[in-house]
């Protein structure tokens, strides 16, 4: 399966770069591909043109294979057909389960890749067409799907589908691949750990704290940052936001402390209210550390700030030592 994953992506080492969006811009994903892992880049929530540009400008960069990541719960049947009219090599389906959308974009000729949070959503992708299932545990940062931990979920979702199968959430480093490939992975997607990369574009404050946190220092939420995004779990890192709203009982929207309050600005000027699902670009002005600074639980392994490329060589050659270390039961 491994080999079936490397041969669908047509890439040297199974490891993917999640599509952070706001943090994973051209330059990170170009670098991830440059090394020989395989780039997805978020390009959701974008106009048809602003898609294209978006693939002419990391073409610029890499002449190696990627795939555009789109969010099946805000329009994407454009965006997936300027996808198409691209000719780009992949694309990423996440937040939802569209069998059409997996048709379309299988029928023009791009590799699929879907993100599920259950095995029986793995069988329905696969079913529809897909070419690789990524199996995205509660461990992971950001925008979460599921409810079931990576451990338990990969080896559900191996079981469930005859199809690559890619291990995400709270892997960060060597150790953590060669785990998800003993539970049956063909490799993994990486998020957090990329956090910490030269080219991630994410402000200074945000990484300073990515540094210094804990595995015991993210909070999973129903909807504590739901402006702009409403009812899409996910995991940040505890902050003065989420402590008050902790505070106060975990209140409903509509019901909890400061809502409503402007706490900084984007770099193009727009607000960002508290409670806004937004990530902090390194122009970022305001309270940076109130607003939604996406993380998994594998952030306690994020310790240096390296080049991308250095993250997916280091984390490729320690996986392959650590499989190679493995009998640890004689």
């Amino acid at each position: 399966m491994k080999l079936r994953l490397l041969d669908a992506l047509e890439t040297d080492k199974p490891i993917l770069s999640a599509p952070m969006a706001g943090a994973a811009g051209p330059e990170l994903v170009a670098a991830v591909c440059n090394a020989g892992g395989y780039g997805v880049i978020p390009l959701w929530g974008n106009s048809v043109d602003q898609v294209s540009a978006g693939i002419d400008e990391l073409r610029a960069l890499t002449d190696r294979n990627f795939a555009v990541n789109l969010n099946l719960s805000f329009p994407y049947k454009d965006q997936l057909e300027a996808c198409i009219d691209k000719g780009v090599h992949g694309v990423s389906l996440f937040w939802g389960m569209e069998p059409s959308a997996i048709a379309r974009a299988k029928a023009a000729g791009l590799v699929v890749l879907v993100s599920v949070g259950c095995a029986d959503e793995a069988r329905i992708a696969a079913d529809a067409g897909a070419d690789v299932i990524v199996a995205q545990g509660w461990e992971a940062g950001g925008h979460v799907w599921g409810q079931v931990s990576t451990m338990a979920l990969v080896p559900a979702v191996v079981d469930a589908v005859e199809i690559p199968v890619v291990a995400a959430g709270g892997i960060a480093d060597g150790r953590g691949m060669a785990a998800a490939l003993m539970l049956g992975a063909s490799g993994v997607w990486i998020g957090t750990r990329f956090l910490a990369s030269s080219e991630a574009t994410i402000h200074s404050d945000y990484r300073a704290r990515i540094l210094q946190a804990s595995e015991a220092d993210t909070q999973w939420s129903h909807d504590l940052y739901d402006v702009g995004w409403p009812a899409a779990p996910h995991r940040a890192l505890s902050n003065s936001t989420s402590k008050a709203w902790a505070d106060a009982g975990c209140s409903a929207p509509g019901n909890r402390p400061n809502e409503k309050e402007l706490i900084g600005q984007r770099p193009n000027g727009d607000p960002v209210e508290r409670y806004q699902s937004y990530t902090p670009l390194p122009q970022t002005v305001g309270d940076v550390e109130a607003m939604s600074l996406w993380s998994g639980q594998g952030v306690s392994l994020v310790r240096e700030i390296m080049p991308a490329a250095d993250i997916v060589e280091e984390i490729y050659l320690d996986a392959k030592k650590s499989l190679q270390a493995g009998d640890v039961l004689s």
